[in-house]
């Protein structure tokens, strides 16, 4: 794969994926790039590009059936967010999750989902009369992903387990806590892709989701606290054999 600097599209000339210039406009071309990333990263996460398998540019665009620059620019975001990583020569590969990566991860995600459920439970509490339907789609993420327990869907599980963490932090309205749960998303999305997922820690999203619900801040982060280390533990029994 051409892993280089820049698209070369919108300079006149042959594009960096063969074709003619004055192609795409810049809006329609993110629009191509974001769905490319989101592709690729499903295709991580569900393990059809399983770890340490090699992407090639060309190969992926064909298989999405899209030029190369928005695949190049798709990959380069993931590798940005962690799910990729750089080949000493050229191209990417898909990154091995060590024990360290994942003890690193939870480290960092930790206090960052608590604090999300405590922002969460702030806004909750602190809500108009009328405002409930913002816990419409946290409530909506349990009930997903106990009916694709009940299906035997694990991608669909992982998906709603993910969505759920992800609305906790929504609903806390903060941007900046936002944007970086958005960076850590595609790699604990893969991490409980990989690992077991025991009902009782359907049970925790449960206790999450009351707490939050009843605007209780400390209980939200308790239960939140208590949930990330036990997925912590979960994940290094399942990935690692600790006992």
């Amino acid at each position: 794969m051409a892993y280089v600097t820049g698209s070369g599209a919108g300079q006149g000339g042959a594009r960096a994926d063969g074709a003619p210039g004055g192609g795409a406009e810049p809006a329609e071309r993110t629009s191509l790039s974001v769905r490319a990333r989101d592709e690729v990263r499903q295709r991580i996460v569900d393990r059809r590009y399983p770890q340490g398998a090699r992407l090639v540019e060309r190969e992926v665009a064909q298989e999405l059936r899209m030029s190369r620059v928005p695949v190049r620019e798709a990959l380069r975001a993931l590798v940005a967010e962690g799910l990729l990583e750089l080949l000493p020569h050229s191209g990417v590969r898909v990154r091995r999750l060590e024990r360290t990566d994942v003890e690193h991860l939870y480290e960092v995600w930790e206090p960052l989902a608590v604090q999300a459920s405590r922002l969460a439970a702030r806004r909750v509490a602190r809500a108009a009369p009328g405002e409930e339907s913002r816990l419409t789609a946290l409530r909506a993420c349990l009930d997903r992903a106990e009916q694709a327990a009940s299906d035997s869907e694990g991608s669909r599980e992982v998906a709603a387990h993910t969505a759920f963490h992800a609305e906790i932090v929504a609903l806390g309205g903060n941007p900046m806590l936002h944007r970086t749960m958005e960076q850590l998303g595609g790699q604990l999305q893969l991490l409980f892709g990989m690992r077991e997922e025991p009902a009782h820690m359907r049970a925790q999203h449960a206790v999450m989701y009351r707490c939050i619900a009843a605007g209780d801040e400390d209980s939200a982060a308790a239960s939140t606290l208590l949930h990330v280390r036990d997925s912590r533990a979960v994940a290094l029994r399942s990935l690692f054999d600790d006992a």
